[in-house]
Order: structure tokens, then C-alpha cells, then sequence
């Protein structure tokens, strides 16, 4: 057994099981606290409740609890590996919402796979939260769950897969075309991985200008195109007219490879053929699309960034989840609109280009850090992320008129 198995295993298994406990915040100890907190005090703010729904923000936890749910369909790189097993990392996921932006967490592992069983379920359990974040839920399900929910609810739902994953990843690619002198209206990307990350990337870069003509989309049987049957409703709209068929032939002449795919699934050569001074995102846990060793080999004008916290530029959804719902949350905005992501991506931007504490610099062993090829995103552990990315989100939740409170907490209405 390898140490890092061994250790992740102990990690997880001891002192006590999981990586969550719940805890109280207000006392229970004598009979006049037990009357207040349960019968016959309880009574009082149901009362109120009844009379007044949105009373449970002030008289309960729903305004500052997160519901992180899974039916374990596309879990990690491991696939469909069911509402149990999905456990662990809904845990963690929690651990991560309460570590960066302290917010509480219930997670909700659903034993079903039919679509409109998943949104009842969830739609039903609704009222216990002020969000609900979407995890590890396949491609194109997750795409219908997501629209039902949003329909029906007032609360935020973001399945983080698709667009936690885009707001940083986006970020990221900003950066790296400003250091690369490149423009997003004329550069050529090529996704690998057609699932839910990468299309709603896509989708985000295109609301930042990226041109859909010079997008090519490639899934596991190659280029997506009009020559193609069988394509579901979501790859459709990416469909190029071209005769390329293989990775190798949509690469000649890339200026972006995007990678939400497999393990090395970008070679030497096609790397090669890449444009001058390209960006390789290869973004496959725990093994990217190429190793970055080889990769730099290859080519010396390239940036590279990868999901890996070893290698610099990490895209990590740790800098976009915490912040946006705790955005969401503190004006209590009934979604996660279209605004409010590219709020969260021009903060992440403007924020990288700012001297870095020398704290977070030897977080990671170095003496300094700076915007360029090896720094085009925050670190995680930079303490002006809290401050940075939610107040972002607030201000563009309530320019767009979903925000019900200001940035003070006053209740402000819906526009």
C-alpha cells in the first residue's frame, strides 16, 4: 500500500470516522435553556415562521447552511461510483466550505439514478437550506438537474463541477492569454472533454468574448462535428462544420489546450504542433492530459497549469465555491446568475495581479511570488480571498436584482 493510500485512509478513519461533526452554538445546560430550545420555547419561532417564512433566516441556521448533495454518478476520475461512495468527498467538500468561508454543511448522498427522482428529492428537502451546491452528478443528467432546480427554487443551486470549475478555470485562461500577448477574440482552444466541466466552460468563455467558431470540442470519439449523429443536445450546439476528426488534427495550429479529460491524453508531437507561445490547461485528477515535465520538455514559450496542487498554477475550485456562496449567502441572492460568475472571475483576475503577502508565498517554500507564467491565480491559502471574491458577488448579485438584503444586511426586495 502506497504511504499516500495508507495515509488518506488513516486520515479518514481515525481518531473518529468522517471529516464532519455538528455542534452547538447556543447553551443546554440548564432546564430554562432546555425550555427555550426545545418545548415549550421552541413553539415561539414557529409561530412566527407560519406567519412569515422568512423568519426561519432569522430564528434558524438556513441562511448560513449549505445542502452539498451527490447521487454519486461521476465521482472524482472514478466514475459512477454511487450515492455511498460519493460520501468522502461530499465530507470534504464540506470541510472546504466551512475552512474558507465558514459556512455550515449538510451532505446529502441521493440512492438514485432516474433524473426527476433526483430533482423531487432534492427539491423536497430544499427548505432546510440557503443553497444548494450540486456535486458529482454526470454529464448531461447534471445539465437537467441543475436548469429544474433552478426553476423551482429561490435559493442559490450551482453544480460546482460545471461552473466552479469554469469561473477559475476562466480566470486562469485570462491571465495566461494576457502573458502570452494573445486575445481571447482570435485565439483557436481546443477542449478535450465534453462533459459537464467542459462545456459550461466553454459556455463562460464565450460569455467573456471567446468566438464559439473557433472552439473545437473533442470527446472520447473525437471532434465534435455536424458530420457526427448521435450527439446529445449539449455537444450539438458546439458542432463545428470541418473535416477534423482526432485531437491530432484539431491541435495543428492551437493557441489553447483545455483538458478535462483522461491521463495523457495530449502528446509530445501534438503539443508540437501547437501555435507560438500556446497554454496547455491539463486538468485530469490525479494525472493531467500531459505531464508537465514533458510538456515544458517539449515546448519552452508554453503556461502550463494543471489540477495539481505539485505544480504551480493549480486550477483548483477551492478559490471559487467557499467565496461565491458565501457571496450569495451575506445578500441572501435567490441564484448564482451569469453576472455573478464573471464577477467572481474578474475579482480572481485583479486579485493575482496585486504583491502577495509574503505569508502565502512561504506557504509554498518560496521567497516570492508574482503575476507571470508561474503565478497566474491566486493561491489558496492567501488570506484576501474572503475579502476579495465575496463582496464581488454581493455587489453583482444585487446590480442584477437577485440580492434580498444590501451589503449592510438591510433587506433591500427583489427588483
Amino acid at each position: 500500500m502506497s504511504d499516500l493510500r495508507k495515509d488518506a485512509l488513516e486520515y479518514h478513519a481515525y481518531p473518529r470516522p468522517g471529516k464532519l461533526e455538528t455542534g452547538l452554538i447556543k447553551p443546554c445546560n440548564t432546564q430554562r435553556d432546555l425550555s427555550l430550545a426545545y418545548s415549550p420555547g421552541v413553539a415561539e419561532p414557529v409561530r412566527e415562521i407560519v406567519k412569515n417564512p422568512e423568519d426561519a433566516y432569522k430564528y434558524t441556521g438556513k441562511g448560513n447552511l449549505i445542502g452539498v448533495i451527490s447521487n454519486g454518478t461521476a465521482v472524482l476520475g472514478l466514475g459512477n461510483a454511487g450515492a455511498l461512495a460519493s460520501k468522502p468527498v461530499m465530507e470534504g467538500k464540506a470541510m472546504l466550505f466551512k475552512r474558507f468561508a465558514n459556512i455550515d454543511v449538510f451532505d446529502i448522498e441521493v440512492e438514485t439514478q432516474d433524473t426527476q427522482a433526483l430533482i423531487q428529492t432534492i427539491a423536497n428537502i430544499a427548505p432546510t437550506f440557503g443553497g444548494i451546491n450540486l456535486e458529482d452528478i454526470a454529464a448531461p443528467q447534471c445539465f437537467e438537474v441543475e436548469k429544474a432546480l433552478k426553476e423551482q427554487l429561490n435559493i442559490p443551486v450551482f453544480h460546482d463541477d460545471q461552473h466552479g470549475t469554469a469561473i477559475v478555470a476562466t480566470a486562469a485562461l485570462l491571465n495566461a492569454l494576457e502573458v502570452q500577448n494573445k486575445r481571447i477574440e482570435e485565439v483557436r482552444i481546443v477542449c478535450v472533454g465534453a462533459g459537464a466541466a467542459g462545456i459550461a466552460c466553454m459556455n463562460l468563455l464565450m460569455e467573456l468574448g471567446a468566438l464559439k467558431q473557433h472552439i473545437t470540442l473533442v470527446d472520447s470519439q473525437g471532434v465534435v462535428s455536424t458530420q457526427r449523429t448521435h450527439l446529445n443536445v449539449y455537444k450539438q450546439a458546439f458542432a463545428l462544420e470541418t473535416d477534423q476528426v482526432t485531437l491530432a488534427d484539431a491541435m495543428h495550429n492551437a493557441d489553447v489546450f483545455f483538458g478535462v479529460s483522461g491521463k495523457n491524453i495530449l502528446t509530445s508531437n501534438m503539443l508540437t504542433s501547437m501555435a507560438a507561445n500556446p497554454i496547455v490547461f491539463a486538468m485530469a485528477n490525479p494525472d493531467p492530459e500531459i505531464n508537465p515535465d514533458l510538456a515544458h520538455q517539449t515546448r519552452d514559450d508554453l503556461i502550463m497549469a494543471t489540477g495539481r496542487s505539485d505544480y504551480p498554477n493549480q486550477v483548483n475550485n477551492v478559490l471559487g465555491f467557499p467565496f461565491i456562496f458565501r457571496g450569495a449567502l451575506d445578500v441572501r441572492a435567490t441564484e448564482i446568475n451569469t453576472p455573478m460568475q464573471i464577477a467572481a472571475v474578474q475579482a480572481l483576475r485583479q486579485l493575482t495581479h496585486l504583491p502577495v503577502p509574503n505569508e502565502v508565498a512561504e506557504g509554498y517554500g518560496l521567497s516570492t511570488l508574482s503575476f507571470g507564467k508561474e503565478y497566474i491565480l491566486p493561491k489558496p491559502n492567501d488570506p484576501r480571498l474572503i475579502e476579495v471574491i465575496p463582496k464581488a458577488i454581493s455587489q453583482a448579485a444585487i446590480d442584477s436584482g437577485v440580492a434580498q438584503l444590501d451589503l449592510s444586511g438591510e433587506p433591500i426586495g427583489l427588483k
